[in-house]
């Protein structure tokens, strides 16, 4: 679907965006959007909302016996299979191998692309300094450094340059939790089934390759009892779906009240348009549009 450039201009200078918010949820691979970010984007797509999800390596490593062409064409189904359960309007992949990917100025020009064609108001993208897998942290880099640019015309230049920054967020994965600053919690208890039937979608990962890495496929349920699947994506994806210790600690020191069982976090990014954490719990809790 396209995007339509005069229904989705970002609003001028009095901080507040146009009433449909676009985000674009940037990963370095397919599967990592619905984990992390699955039910925050479940939710603003329920409201009418704009979201896409991009991942910038095809996934083509991640299986313990699929070769790679078939392992791609596979996890690109799941995705959109997944996408379908969230409400995500677009499912982006790009080609870039598993493994392989690098912060080169191609992929750069590439990332610079696509969050101006989305007319992008959030962009929610990996920490990019910090240990971990080395593709996660490639992908954070270069997003960073791709919203540093996307105001100026001369780079990339057959795509409009955009006039305003996107509001950019971090999000945790898992070498990154310890790094990981829970500034903005979102309650996702409402769309935690969509969350979960999105990652079970990801069977080659969360029902394949992740338990033959952690030793658990003897655990793994069929395919079709989704009662026993659901409990398995939620004992053994916990931190990334359940609200954790430190999330209920940040919302109570904001003086936010309650968070329920369910939850995302978000660190704001340091780059990008300059926001507050306030701002951004009021953006990511738009009222649904009419």
């Amino acid at each position: 679907m396209s995007p339509s450039p005069q229904a989705d201009v970002l609003a001028p200078a009095s901080g507040l965006f146009a009433d449909r918010l676009r985000v674009l949820v940037v990963a370095a691979h397919p599967d990592e959007p619905d984990e992390y970010v699955g039910g925050t984007a479940a939710k603003l797509a329920q409201a009418g909302h704009g979201v896409k999800f991009l991942s910038l390596t095809n996934g083509d490593a991640g299986h313990r016996s699929m070769p790679r062409k078939a392992l791609a064409r596979r996890r690109a189904v799941e995705a959109y299979a997944a996408a379908r359960e969230l409400g995500v309007q677009e499912y982006e992949i790009l080609s870039a191998h598993d493994g392989e990917l690098e912060a080169s100025v191609a992929m750069r020009r590439k990332v610079v692309a696509r969050i101006r064609r989305w007319q992008a108001d959030v962009v929610v993208a990996f920490h990019d300094e910090c240990p971990g897998h080395l593709d996660n942290r490639a992908a954070g880099r270069l997003v960073r450094e791709a919203v540093a640019v996307v105001g100026l015309a001369n780079v990339v230049p057959d795509v409009p340059a955009l006039a305003t920054p996107p509001v950019c967020l971090l999000m945790p994965d898992h070498d990154a939790l310890a790094h990981h600053r829970h500034d903005v919690v979102v309650d996702v208890s409402s769309t935690i089934e969509a969350k979960l039937r999105a990652c079970a979608a990801h069977a080659s990962q969360f029902l394949e390759f992740a338990p033959w890495q952690r030793g658990l496929l003897d655990q793994v349920p069929p395919v079709g009892d989704w009662d026993r699947v659901r409990e398995f994506v939620l004992e053994h994806w916990s931190p990334y779906l359940h609200t954790q210790p430190e999330m209920r600690a940040a919302v109570s020191a904001a003086g936010l009240g309650a968070v329920g069982e369910f939850a995302e976090s978000f660190q704001l990014a340091g780059y990008g348009r300059d926001t507050t954490a306030t701002e951004v719990r009021a953006l990511l809790s738009r009222p649904g549009i009419g």
